[in-house]
């Protein structure tokens, strides 16, 4: 088979939206990255500036809001900016997106379980807790999550690296995506789809699973507290908690590992899935951990009104 080979330097997105849907996505978008940089900031400066929330739970959500704030705005800029027409991005600056799009995504998916587990510890061992998980601890936990992400993603580096490019530099897709980029390459081979599916099961079916036990566990516990509005607090809980992760890890899931896997989804399927776990989530993960909290909540107060005391009970 003769190829045309195309020396590459940018690449050109193709967002398949259509004029009219346009019209509403973009501004869409764009209420979504300011509501998501609004409240991930928020969380950031309150949980910095207060040295009460100076412990291991506030630090992995402080961690979680860090993130989502680069997350945000690794792609939704980008998408807006193709959906304005300007379509053209450098090929080192796509490369670089698209492996950072793997990195974040890798590092909530362990850090919502580190999380999970930091609530079991909370609530089945409480007595145990203060030894088991200190902020040394959690300071340990999330720089090892960034060291293990830093070596997963080697091999996408590697294998970057090695894809040729013939007859087009165009991604079907509304951000640089790794998979879009191989399935255009000349030389595409299996081994570069299946380290999507390993990765993805690694990295993404293993900690929800360890989420899911988790909080089984936490609410079997619950089932033995008398007190019925206790009960309700922490399921109420449970189940806003598991909503919002589900909505990160299912959709990104379900798409990587059967496209890793050699199923054909549609590029509407695929599109929708990836960019649904990637934006929806990191706007609502400060209303679900943070700004139900009372203590979080009590330092907004705080900082809105210049109260410097605020009551536990109020």
């Amino acid at each position: 088979m003769n190829y045309t080979w195309v020396s590459m330097s940018e690449f050109v997105l193709h967002c398949a939206i259509d004029t009219q849907q346009k019209s509403y996505t973009t501004p869409v978008l764009v209420m979504v990255y300011l509501a998501t940089l609004f409240g991930n900031l928020l969380v950031i400066l309150i949980i910095s500036t207060n040295h009460r929330l100076q412990t291991p739970m506030y630090i992995c959500i402080a961690t979680l809001a860090v993130i989502d704030l680069l997350s945000s705005t690794n792609i939704i800029p980008q998408i807006v900016a193709v959906l304005l027409d300007s379509t053209a991005t450098s090929y080192g600056l796509c490369l670089f997106q698209m492996l950072l799009v793997y990195y974040l995504e890798a590092v909530e998916s362990l850090l919502l379980a580190v999380m999970a587990c930091d609530r079991y510890v909370a609530v089945v061992h409480p007595l145990r807790y203060p030894s088991l998980i200190t902020n040394k601890t959690a300071w340990m936990a999330v720089t090892l999550l960034h060291f293990s992400m830093a070596l997963f993603l080697v091999p996408y580096v590697l294998y970057v690296t090695e894809l040729s490019f013939c007859d087009t530099n165009i991604l079907n897709y509304c951000f640089c995506d790794y998979i879009t980029t191989v399935k255009i390459a000349c030389n595409e081979e299996t081994k570069y789809l299946l380290m999507v599916s390993t990765t993805s099961i690694v990295f993404g079916v293993c900690p929800f699973a360890l989420i899911l036990l988790s909080y089984f566990r936490i609410a079997y516990a619950a089932l033995k507290i008398s007190s019925a509005d206790g009960k309700r607090k922490v399921f109420n809980t449970l189940i806003t908690h598991l909503l919002v992760v589900g909505l990160f890890n299912i959709p990104l899931v379900t798409s990587y590992i059967l496209t890793g896997t050699g199923v054909t989804l549609s590029a509407e399927a695929y599109n929708t899935m990836v960019i649904i776990g990637n934006i929806v989530p990191p706007m609502f993960n400060p209303i679900i951990y943070s700004f139900r909290n009372k203590e979080i909540k009590n330092s907004i107060h705080r900082l809105l009104t210049g109260v410097k005391n605020v009551t536990r009970n109020e």
